[in-house]
């Protein structure tokens, strides 16, 4: 990569990759406690962790911020990301402002694993979704569409339209 940001971490000499321990969390901890969280650089260097400052970043950011929920989303929760998805999109750092103690990450990986997979287990619709992406549809009970000539749906729909 020609980029900047990867050159400095380069710069910095030998850096550890891999699973972060737990002695490295606390060292982290400790030194975010004392001088607070920012220039993620320099704290890396002057912690003494010898991880770059963007690992040190999304290790406090995601995992060991004192303000994180933790645990399974809750079903308020996932009809939260329902209705904030249908109407931004793919914006998780939005979807997680409005979920006080969900990272944007947590959010998109539950998305990606979960509610995409019902979402898209509309067979006759699976082509349409991906090709017109202001339809967003939601299996439902109920009423059945017409998935055209005259045949209804195997699954029952509901289309939401969001422009």
């Amino acid at each position: 990569m020609n980029s900047k940001w990867s050159k400095s971490c380069e710069r910095a000499g030998k850096l550890k990759k891999g699973p972060w321990t737990y002695e490295e969390d606390i060292r982290l901890l400790r030194y975010i406690t004392i001088h607070g969280p920012g220039r993620w650089s320099a704290l890396a260097k002057a912690s003494g962790l010898q991880r770059c400052g963007k690992s040190c970043r999304l290790r406090w950011v995601n995992y060991l911020r004192p303000d994180l929920k933790r645990g399974s989303i809750t079903p308020e929760e996932e009809s939260i990301i329902l209705d904030l998805h249908a109407r931004w999109g793919n914006r998780w750092s939005l979807i997680a402002e409005k979920m006080p103690g969900r990272t944007d990450n947590e959010i998109k990986n539950y998305w990606r694993s979960h509610l995409k997979k019902k979402t898209l287990d509309i067979s006759p619709f699976r082509r349409f979704l991906r090709r017109e992406q202001n339809y967003y549809f939601v299996a439902t009970a109920g009423n059945s569409l017409s998935c055209g000539h005259g045949k209804p749906c195997p699954a029952t729909v509901t289309v939401i339209i969001f422009k």
